[in-house]
């Protein structure tokens, strides 16, 4: 394995991280609409928090998905057939919380503008849980062939750890969108925000428990890299515990950032449980190794300069958005702007 090989690989990993980190609070704030606000100007408070940014944020996952496809177009080839049913309910997730921004923008109170409200809560869980099914599938191995097809039955896609690590990381991007709205609101939903969070932490630990018990017998993980896998899973316990008492004690900033830093981790432990790999097959037969699926040197070192002459400018543009549009957004709601993106 050469050095450019180790490298995008770890750079898709921060782009997941950065995509989980970021529009994981969207997908928290999205599903809030129907399960935390109480009338339609508090609907409109929270939708407004992320106005501004949720279509940028999303960007992380067609860079992520890019630099796959030409860096690694074996594993992209792979991942994206035989997981096509589940990134197409993905993308239609994406599709249908995307365009219920501007419909319901444009809706009269009543009947339609409450089936956009639903649509747009639905899409926002769609999104985390169909991928948190996905990425514990790909970790807990899947059906391959020799030339890395495929074959696999309902089972493989929907079984009791995918299912889990789908609620798992569900109820993470919800409490990180709780977490946003309370750093970001003034008022009732504020408030109501962290009684909330408060709340789901403690079924958040019962679901961290399941989760490391099904990671310890039905994946490798521990097997291959026991020391760094239990430094990631207590990493993840950690913060969580972090987020939890940062709630409690009303530092939203810091909740905030235990949050995100908790999806950082779960990114970072499922990728480090691939390596060397980055497709697993069932019973260790026909795994696709990061050495074998990427592209040339040529294209990796080209990728590369071309990487790190743009990624600073992206950077600096992403934290010049959150700066301009840090202030709290007061109840009731200001004047509805800046959906579209």
């Amino acid at each position: 394995m050469s050095t450019l090989q180790l490298l995008w690989f770890v750079l898709i990993g921060i782009l997941f991280s950065g995509f989980f980190f970021l529009e994981g609070f969207d997908f928290g704030v999205g599903m809030s609409v129907q399960t935390l606000a109480h009338d339609e100007e508090e609907k409109e408070q929270i939708i407004q928090t992320i106005g501004p940014v949720w279509d940028g944020n999303e960007v992380w996952l067609l860079t992520a998905g890019g630099a796959m496809f030409a860096s690694f177009p074996y594993w992209y080839a792979s991942l994206f057939s035989g997981f096509y049913l589940i990134l197409f309910i993905i993308l239609v997730g994406l599709i249908i919380r995307g365009v219920s921004f501007e419909f319901r923008h444009r809706m009269p109170d009543g009947k339609r503008r409450r089936m956009w409200n639903w649509t747009l809560s639905i899409g926002s869980f769609i999104v985390p849980f169909f991928f948190g099914v996905l990425f514990i599938d790909l970790v807990q191995g899947m059906p391959l062939d020799v030339d890395g097809n495929m074959m696999a039955s309902f089972t493989d896609y929907i079984n009791v750890f995918s299912v889990v690590g789908g609620v798992a990381l569900t109820l993470l991007c919800y409490l990180h969108g709780l977490n946003y709205i309370a750093l970001k609101t003034e008022g009732p939903v504020r408030e109501r925000a962290r009684n909330y969070a408060s709340f789901f932490y403690w079924i958040l630990y019962v679901g961290l428990v399941v989760f490391a018990a099904l990671l310890y017998f039905k994946t490798d993980f521990f097997d291959n890299n026991f020391l760094v896998t239990l430094l990631l899973v207590l990493g993840i316990v950690v913060l969580t515990v972090v987020a939890n008492v940062s709630v409690f004690r009303k530092k939203e900033m810091v909740a905030f950032l235990a949050s995100g830093l908790t999806l950082i981790l779960l990114v970072a432990l499922l990728f480090s449980g691939l390596f060397p790999r980055v497709m697993i097959g069932s019973e260790g037969y026909y795994d696709i190794l990061i050495k074998d699926a990427s592209s040339s040197p040529y294209t990796l070192k080209t990728m590369t300069w071309l990487s790190l002459t743009i990624l600073p400018f992206v950077l600096a543009y992403t934290g010049w958005s959150y700066y301009v549009f840090r202030k709290r957004i007061k109840h009731p709601a200001i004047a509805a702007v800046g959906y579209e993106g």
